[in-house]
């Protein structure tokens, strides 16, 4: 048949009403096909060669097979680490994933989450750290409600506090196991490259790691808890301001990320300052990059494709109850904290 085959070429070949052509090929919500009529219609279609659209199968069927995956920022390691797993999880489930970049800005993450409802997307997976905004958590809040109004499942990464399925990232405890093994090499003076201050896991992984000291007796003084973007450049502006500051006795710095402590890393080369021999440095995430940085890097690992994977398995059998998996970290120590 010359042109494109249409819906109603394959109801005319299959003596049918275009309606039940519809709903033989495309499925329905509310009404069913008898499977004589069924088979009809899909005999006339692959005789014709038709193919479906997908989006109106998504019509009738309720919702499409999309997944929406919202991150910060996907040239950031650890997102492109996670994203990794959750597109692997997806395949294997029969979903498509569909990346949305919010670029730090909390806002975006709600709107993502209406786009993904007016899109009729299966599910949402949230996997950018938690903003301080108590405005923009309400209005995710109600975004996530709405979705899941019309049978869209939610899950996110690292943070609790939302009423969905949640995988728990434990970066409080990690960055206090993180503390004590430095501790227990023999550093005393710490600082800190704390992140943003709204950002939820920069905020607990630096309480973490303060803590931890505190109950050791080697508190870091306020001054040495230094805020900035968490960025490769946030790390470097972070530890220059350190070291032309009050940063010299310092002989501990920890990044709460891997992307901070690459950059506060060249920093202190630039200042002609050593690490380790001079001054020890680690991160956390143990991101995938790490494997070429000289020197080793010290740092918490985190399962980072295990975590996008976990979070697309919560919402592939999202319940009607909130579950959350926590997921372990390790610490790692290398070559950028010898010990004192």
């Amino acid at each position: 048949m010359p042109g494109q085959v249409t819906l109603s070429d394959v109801a005319r070949e299959a003596g049918v009403s275009l309606a039940t052509a519809s709903r033989a090929l495309n499925g329905s919500a509310n009404r069913t096909v008898g499977e004589e009529l069924r088979k009809r219609v899909h005999v006339a279609a692959s005789r014709l060669r038709y193919s479906p659209d997908g989006i109106a199968q998504a019509m009738a069927r309720g919702r499409t097979t999309t997944l929406g995956l919202v991150v910060h920022d996907i040239a950031d390691p650890y997102f492109s680490a996670v994203a990794a797993g959750v597109a692997a999880a997806a395949t294997a489930g029969g979903l498509s994933v569909t990346l949305a970049v919010t670029g730090d800005d909390p806002r975006r993450e709600a709107e993502v989450v209406h786009q993904m409802e007016r899109q009729r997307a299966r599910a949402v997976v949230l996997a950018g750290g938690r903003s301080g905004d108590p405005e923009a958590d309400e209005a995710l809040r109600a975004a996530i409600a709405s979705f899941r109004g019309i049978g869209g499942a939610v899950a996110v990464v690292g943070r609790d506090g939302l009423g969905v399925d949640t995988v728990v990232v434990p970066n409080r405890d990690g960055a206090a196991d993180l503390a004590r093994a430095l501790h227990g090499r023999g550093y005393r003076r710490f600082a800190v490259l704390a992140g943003p201050e709204q950002h939820a896991a920069a905020a607990e992984r630096a309480a973490g790691f303060t803590s931890a000291l505190d109950a050791l007796g080697a508190t870091v003084p306020a001054p040495l808890v230094l805020h900035s973007p968490f960025t490769r450049d946030g790390g470097h502006e972070a530890m220059s301001r350190l070291l032309a500051g009050e940063g010299r006795d310092v002989d501990l710095v920890f990044a709460v990320g891997d992307v901070m402590a690459v950059g506060a890393l060249t920093a202190a080369r630039e200042a002609g300052v050593s690490v380790p021999e001079d001054l020890g440095l680690a991160g956390f995430d143990d991101i995938p990059a790490l494997r070429d940085v000289t020197p080793g890097l010290t740092t918490v690992r985190l399962p980072l494709d295990q975590i996008g994977a976990e979070a697309t398995r919560l919402v592939l059998q999202a319940g009607e109850e909130p579950v959350l998996a926590p997921v372990a970290s390790e610490v790692v120590l290398r070559e950028s904290t010898p010990g004192r």
